[in-house]
């Protein structure tokens, strides 16, 4: 018996998400569907234009780790906060979700990363995020008893950003690789993926990351083509287990000569894609540590991203294992 299911790190960040229309984009210069990095000055003026808003605790791999912990999964998390409000809602969010949560946060500066994300019509999001306290991440939070007993270890692409990150990451795979665990990542977005397309490479082919995800977009980058047949037939040689949403087409899951494409759960309204990734990770790795077989994962991925879509904001409002009770896949 291990302690954690699925140990996931990523950058800890506080979520402020608004609505506003194409234009409000185009006059703001904000790329849409991206995650753009930006300054304290920057995130003071595009806070100063946002229309009435909604604080949630986010960041890709808290989300993810949330989602686990929701279809009754043991997770737990690092990620680095700074000794203020926001930092404060962070921790107690995550824990309020039954997430293992006890990385030491840092003084006041830097603050807690926020990401302003404006949900347009069609219900892309685009993000602007602030890393602050996300950059203090480093190998000292690291936490050697949990990563030895966590089934599988998770990283978002986002922390080949702050550079010391890389550091606690690699020892992390050290350590969970020594115990005979697993390690996982999400190149997270393409614009990621084109800053560090090489290194992510290397992670994979080295054997440092075991199973991927991606999406579309992020695969095609990868490999630099857009020819998505082969994009999936080279990411199938480079890592153990990929797999690849398709938006409303569902997910494709390859490991070796094997594939699965299973379609997508369907959905009411699309309301806000916020965490519709980080959501299909938590479904799908709740049910590989489970045992479940290749396909049933993606089937909990794909349920557990059209729940999130229905909704404003990135963690589920409604419980992911009832959910898929209700659905027949648990």
């Amino acid at each position: 018996m291990t302690r954690f299911d699925v140990l996931t790190v990523g950058n800890a960040i506080v979520d402020i998400i608004a609505r506003c229309d194409d234009q409000f984009l185009i006059e703001n210069n904000i790329t849409k569907a991206a995650m753009n990095l930006i300054d304290a000055e920057r995130a003071e003026l595009l806070y100063s234009r946002m229309g009435p808003a909604l604080e949630a605790s986010g960041g890709s791999a808290g989300n993810t780790a949330a989602g686990v912990a929701n279809f009754g999964g043991k997770a737990a998390y690092f990620g680095k906060v700074a000794e203020d409000q926001l930092g404060q809602i962070f921790a107690h969010d995550i824990r309020a979700q039954g997430v293992h949560y006890e990385t030491k946060a840092k003084g006041t500066f830097p603050p807690t990363a926020r990401s302003m994300i404006f949900v347009t019509e069609d219900g892309e999001r685009s993000m602007n995020t602030y890393l602050g306290a996300c950059v203090e991440l480093g190998p000292e939070d690291v936490e050697e008893d949990v990563v030895a007993d966590a089934k599988v270890t998770y990283f978002e692409g986002y922390l080949w950003d702050p550079p010391r990150a890389k550091e606690a990451i690699r020892e992390c795979a050290r350590i969970a690789h020594t115990n005979g665990r697993e390690m996982s990542m999400t190149l997270s977005d393409s614009f990621c993926v084109g800053r560090y397309r090489h290194e992510f490479l290397d992670l994979m082919r080295s054997g440092t990351v075991d199973i991927v995800f991606a999406n579309r977009d992020e695969a095609l980058s990868l490999y630099e083509t857009d020819d998505f047949e082969k994009a999936l037939t080279l990411i199938a040689a480079d890592c153990k287990i990929a797999a690849v949403t398709t938006g409303k087409d569902g997910a494709v899951v390859v490991r070796g000569n094997e594939r699965y494409v299973v379609d997508a759960h369907p959905i009411e309204e699309r309301v806000d894609t916020t965490g519709a990734g980080d959501l299909f990770a938590a479904g799908f790795l709740f049910g590989y540590t489970q045992g479940r077989g290749l396909e049933d994962c993606a089937k909990l991925g794909n349920l557990a991203a059209a729940i999130v879509i229905e909704q404003i904001g990135p963690r589920p409002m409604r419980s992911l294992s009832e959910a898929a009770k209700e659905f027949g896949l648990l």
